[in-house]
């Protein structure tokens, strides 16, 4: 009964001291409810909360005004079948609702949570469920919480503006070295490698968050859910539990992958920007609005 007690007012304690936004917000022609569950996650470079110390050891590059997104990840957990995590590139070029066309993350820096939504439910025909967002300082708090976490690194890394230097291979990263190797773009593919390192890191996190050696060792427990609470901003509809139901439907089998992707073009105003295939991309989303697994023609974003 103590135990009980502990862990109802524990999961009661987190769950108040969530930071919350109204990012669903409901406007004209918002798509309704499409089958399954879709989760939009966000990693904001905001430096809230950091001391000049932290964003030093993090090489943030200090106070950049604004906040941007440096990753956008869209979540779909089906009815049944396996989860699909999709990268959505933060230069993809798209219609932002009163504000033209320009990059994906531009809509972030103009209208916050809400209008990135309103964006991305207008482009993928896609109802968000939930939205959750991490800064900077956060992240590393969540990887150091849980003693780091275990990543092949497909290739050498490099990148003083990220603050690492990793050599290829399987190792373990600490929050600092695991939050320049989602950030970084000094690769072969920059934007493209990025990608498929957020959703290689994102796997390994929670892979290791949700493992037995975490959530039954509460000096790794604690910390853990003291780093949720402390870096999450969520809707204001969302709770601690829906976050555990996301963290379970990602430990299974998971296809990752991002867009259709058809080129790169250099635009006046907003710069080197991703376009996406329209007419594979249109299927893409098509099947996961409908609930349908995505094809191996789709997956990869080729």
């Amino acid at each position: 009964m103590v135990l009980l007690l502990l862990v109802v007012g524990g999961a009661v304690w987190a769950d108040t001291s969530l930071s919350r936004v109204d990012a669903l917000g409901n406007y004209e022609g918002r798509p309704g409810d499409t089958p399954g569950t879709n989760w939009l996650l966000v990693g904001s470079d905001s430096r809230t909360g950091l001391t000049p110390e932290q964003e030093a050891e993090l090489a943030t590059g200090g106070d950049i005004g604004a906040g941007r997104t440096d990753t956008i990840l869209l979540i779909h957990v089906p009815a049944s079948g396996p989860t699909t995590m999709v990268s959505l590139p933060r230069d993809w070029y798209v219609p932002i609702p009163g504000n033209g066309t320009d990059k994906l993350n531009a809509s972030f820096s103009l209208g916050g949570a809400p209008l990135l939504v309103q964006t991305v439910e207008g482009v993928t025909g896609l109802r968000i469920d939930h939205y959750a967002e991490v800064g900077f300082g956060g992240f590393a708090d969540m990887v150091d919480a849980i003693g780091g976490v275990d990543i092949c690194v497909p290739y050498d890394i490099v990148d003083p503006l990220a603050g690492i230097d990793l050599r290829a291979g399987c190792q373990e990263l600490s929050g600092p070295q695991a939050l320049g190797f989602v950030r970084s773009r000094a690769t072969a593919l920059a934007d493209i490698d990025r990608m498929n390192n957020q959703r290689l890191f994102l796997s390994s996190l929670l892979s290791k968050a949700t493992s037995p050696t975490t959530f039954l060792n509460p000096f790794r427990a604690v910390p853990l859910v003291r780093g949720v609470v402390k870096s999450l901003q969520v809707d204001d509809g969302d709770h601690i539990w829906n976050l555990a139901s996301l963290g379970w439907a990602l430990r299974g089998e998971m296809v990752t992958t991002t867009i259709p992707v058809s080129g790169f073009e250099d635009v006046d105003g907003s710069g080197n920007v991703l376009l996406s295939d329209r007419e594979r991309a249109s299927r893409f989303f098509e099947l996961l609005a409908t609930d349908q697994q995505l094809p191996p023609d789709l997956v990869g974003g080729g």
